[in-house]
């Protein structure tokens, strides 16, 4: 990470610049508890579930203590709590804790040659040396890990553990039998990272940081070549994840911590001979990845909570302020060459910004525990690593900071500001797997209040999560009931002329029209299609209020978290007027639309006790449109009236001045009392993130199903079935692993025999396996996470599909133990009905046997030659485990069963034939 030459230069820069001397005192501060005890080291691997960690009386989660691994005090009710699953749940972050300061006391040891703070790094890096192997590779979420559950925490941690290591070498404080107790354990995370390459995801970033500073700690040329020069390498990331415009194609939340990797990993870098900074191309990149986030923020510094994100972070917290401060440093005179030092500004408005409520952070947690209430930020606060590299003199002499309306070509983002007035259109693609289905959405920030925001996600193992997930939870557009499916949206115009700009954005057949002036806003929505649908549009709004004229009568909105539905019997002439109050400040939505309105209750915002009332504009047809009008009201309301017209919308002001907006060939057009202003700005489609290969996509896998007169008995013998055109599972390239590789056919292995007639489908399903491990019908719940606990058991997952798209059914089938029956319940990502399925299943000499019967969906008229879409899924579970440990998938494994829960990709099934 830093040489010794470079640790004698530091020193001597922290000597002479006062800002560095105080970040060292406070951080010799803060080390003393350290210097006084040991902390306690867990015991066991960190765990991820639905409880732990989480309060079982009001469901805030725990303050984490460092000091205290068995007691855990909810902040709410101010009770404690014991039990394992909160001890693991706080290991997770006690592991992550230890690390980082073991990096912190040796910065102490290198820069303020502190020999108390290298001893003591010293001894947490040998006590991880002899429990490292100690904590199984097991039971994992999201890759291999020993320490945690999933591949990415594993390589934060291994980064601050090597580069506590690196610093005690640099500066002669670690011994050599010491140094190679390291070296084992960083050989071992290697290979444990090594082999789990996520891609794009932000979690690789952090990877190659980590595969990056193993490389370093070695001197091994291609680990580092790999690591920042692979195809999914940094460089790549870089590049590449980082859209055009600067912003990790995940969004903000993601982006600040891909952000974090790859500063990191840029550091490592420099010892292997590439430094991003030194690189024009690549330093502009970094600059605008540091910009990118500054240039989206809501006018309160958070950042908004698009796709799966934290909910009113703000962007001042130190974990932030560290990103900036080390991207400065790293960029030096190139940030001023344009003139503007927008990073100059950005920063000084953080430290000016007021004091952020403490967060948690995995990538930072210099500050736990955490204070009970907001603290100022400073400099002179930060953690180890910005006194190791962040610039001797702060921010000076730089312009307010004061960011104006824009688009984020490769986001499809477009942020329209007025003053304090914040509005934003959300187009482009939907961020991968972190994507929500939330094209055309708004968001509105105005007087100080968040009055329309994006939800982000509450936690990934909560059941709400299924909400935040979905259309209705967002202020987007909907057709039919249904949330959108995950495509792209394109932004086809943006434009600014003076006080005013608009932005139009397209998803499928529904466009959406955004204009933003000086005094309000107008928004349209418009349909036009070949068949009829229903068209929605959920607004929600922050505050308490209600439509000025008619009455509420009892509705309908289907929607599991949806309670307490009304519908409005309107009285007078359209528009309908929502006033809405936000302590002292008001907003106004004049709605105008031939339909009806809805009101309803769902869940608040992430971080809220209490639910939240919102509404939906609804209406219906091949052609309809929704119109709307938002004010936030200052001193006085400026709109007085809304007429929609034909074409025309008419707005009427205070100053009875009419402003007429109009659609026009080449844009948009507002005819006002001073002027006619036109807005244009067509805009070509972004190209989305594409892979580095085209490949071909894969052939289907084929089999046949034998037409049989009658119906098998289906006991749990292959009796009635036709064996002669066998489904295979026993290759190493269907099996989808956990931790270890596909132990072969002998061990591990299945083949089924498929029949139908008129009536059904059936399936005999023959698996190899030793020891049958079966989950009972009524054990206890495993309470891991939103995934059916069914999934980790000896079973099935049968999928069957129209051959062209028509529908779609999927079970998730497991022996009954103690029985012959089957149980049987709807894969997750369909709505199959588990009483089309009837079967058994019987013990054999090398495993077991289950046959069954599914009755034909509506949508499938079986008939010879046909063919359907079908996939077969075999779980493996093996004693000891809490997870399942593979599957064999008969379309084809491609890799890791991580995550995968009871789903499996519609494009990835076979073809089944019906023969007769």
């Amino acid at each position: 990470m830093v040489t010794a030459e470079e640790l004698t230069a530091r020193r001597e820069e922290i000597a002479a610049a006062p800002d560095l001397a105080a970040l060292l005192a406070h951080l010799t501060e803060r080390a003393a508890p350290l210097l006084a005890r040991l902390p306690p080291i867990p015991e066991t691997k960190a765990l991820l579930s639905t409880d732990g960690g989480i309060c079982p009386e009001d469901g805030a989660a725990f303050v984490f203590d460092p000091w205290n691994p068995t007691a855990h005090r909810c902040p709410r009710c101010e009770k404690t709590f014991t039990g394992e699953r909160h001890d693991r749940h706080w290991a997770r972050y006690q592991h992550l804790w230890l690390a980082e300061r073991a990096a912190h006391l040796a910065t102490l040891a290198a820069l303020a040659d502190n020999a108390a703070a290298a001893d003591r790094a010293v001894e947490i890096l040998r006590a991880y040396t002899r429990t490292y192997w100690g904590y199984a590779n097991q039971d994992n979420v999201l890759g291999p890990s020993r320490l945690f559950f999933s591949t990415y925490l594993e390589s934060i941690w291994i980064g601050n553990f090597l580069a506590a290591a690196a610093l005690l070498r640099a500066c002669g404080r670690l011994e050599k039998v010491a140094a190679g107790a390291v070296s084992g354990v960083a050989e071992e995370a290697a290979n444990l990272i090594g082999e789990f390459d996520e891609g794009f995801s932000n979690r690789q970033t952090w990877n190659n940081a980590a595969l990056a500073a193993i490389a370093g700690w070695f001197e091994d040329e291609d680990l580092a070549k790999r690591a920042i020069e692979g195809p999914t390498g940094l460089l790549e990331h870089l590049l590449r994840g980082f859209g055009r415009d600067g912003m990790w194609y995940e969004g903000e939340n993601y982006h600040l911590f891909a952000l974090r990797g790859l500063l990191t990993g840029a550091r490592w870098a420099r010892l292997a001979g590439v430094d991003i900074f030194a690189e024009p191309k690549l330093a502009a990149r970094v600059r605008a990845a540091l910009l990118a986030p500054a240039r989206t923020a809501l006018p309160d510094f958070t950042f908004p909570a698009r796709k799966d994100s934290r909910f009113g972070v703000s962007l001042a917290q130190p974990a932030y302020l560290e990103l900036w401060e080390i991207g400065r440093a790293g960029l030096g005179k190139r940030e001023m060459g344009n003139g503007k030092g927008e990073l100059e500004s950005w920063l000084t408005a953080l430290y000016q910004a007021p004091a952020p409520r403490p967060e948690l952070f995995e990538s930072y947690l210099h500050g736990a525990p955490l204070p009970r209430v907001p603290f100022p930020v400073s400099r002179h606060a930060l953690s180890w690593w910005s006194l190791v590299f962040m610039t001797p003199e702060p921010p000076s002499d730089a312009l307010p900071w004061s960011p104006g309306s824009l688009l984020l070509e490769s986001q499809g983002l477009a942020v329209l500001r007025t003053g304090g007035r914040y509005a934003s259109l959300e187009c482009g693609p939907p961020g991968g797997g972190h994507g929500h289905p939330d094209r055309l959405h708004l968001t509105l920030h105005a007087d100080d209040v968040h009055w329309l925001a994006d939800p982000g996600t509450g936690s990934y193992v909560s059941r709400d999560l299924f909400w935040y997930r979905s259309t209705l939870a967002h202020n987007a557009p909907r057709l039919d009931g249904a949330s959108q499916s995950l495509g792209a949206a394109v932004c086809e115009a943006f434009d600014t002329s003076g006080e005013w700009a608009w932005v139009r954005g397209r998803y499928g057949e529904i466009t959406r029209t955004f204009v933003a002036g000086p005094a309000y806003l107008l928004d349209v929505i418009e349909l036009a299609s070949r068949s009829e649908h229903v068209l929605e549009l959920p607004w929600h709004f922050v505050g308490a209020g209600d439509v000025g004229r008619g009455r509420w009568t009892s509705g309908e909105l289907a929607d599991e978290f949806v309670s307490r539905v009304e519908k409005l019997v309107p009285e007078g002439a359209a528009p309908l007027v929502l006033e809405l109050a936000a302590g002292p400040r008001v907003l106004k939505a004049f709605l105008s639309f031939d339909g009806e309105l809805v009101r309803a209750e769902g869940p608040g915002r992430p971080g809220d006790e209490k639910r939240a009332t919102f509404y939906v504009m609804r209406t219906a047809g091949r052609s309809a449109r929704l119109v709307t009008v938002l004010e936030s009201v200052g001193e006085a309301a400026s709109v007085r009236a809304v007429r929609v017209q034909g074409s025309v919308i008419e707005v009427e002001t205070a100053e009875h001045a009419v402003d007429r907006h109009t659609a026009t060939a080449l844009g948009w057009e507002i005819a006002t009392r001073s002027g006619r202003i036109r807005l244009a700005g067509a805009r070509a489609p972004e190209p989305p993130l594409a892979p580095l290969l085209e490949l071909e996509k894969p052939t289907p896998v084929v089999g046949a199903a034998l037409r049989v007169s009658s119906p098998p008995p289906l006991d749990g013998t292959l009796d009635g079935f036709d064996t002669s055109e066998p489904l295979r599972l026993e290759l190493e390239d269907q099996y989808r692993r956990s931790e270890e590789p596909y132990p072969g056919p002998d061990d591990f292995a299945a083949v089924a025999h498929a029949a139908w007639d008129d009536d059904a489908l059936y399936l005999a399903v023959d698996v190899v396996k030793s020891e049958l491990c079966i989950r009972p019908g009524g054990a206890p719940p495993l309470r891991l996470d939103n995934e059916p606990d069914d999934i980790h058991s000896d079973g099935l997952q049968v999928y069957v599909a129209g051959d062209e798209g028509d529908g779609r059914v999927g079970y998730l089938v497991v022996p009954e133990t103690g029985a012959t029956g089957l149980r049987v319940r709807a894969t997750s990502d369909t709505s199959a009905d588990p009483g089309g399925v009837r079967g058994a299943w019987r013990r054999t000499d090398r495993g077991y046997t289950v046959t069954l019967g599914i009755a034909w969906p509506e949508w499938q008229r079986a008939h010879v030659g046909g063919r359907l879409r079908f996939d077969l899924l075999v779980n493996e579970m093996l004693p000891g485990r809490t997870r399942r440990a593979g599957q064999l998938v008969w379309s084809g494994g491609n890799g890791w069963v991580f995550i995968r829960g009871d789903r499996q990709e519609p494009e990835r099934f076979g073809i089944l034939e019906l023969v007769g």
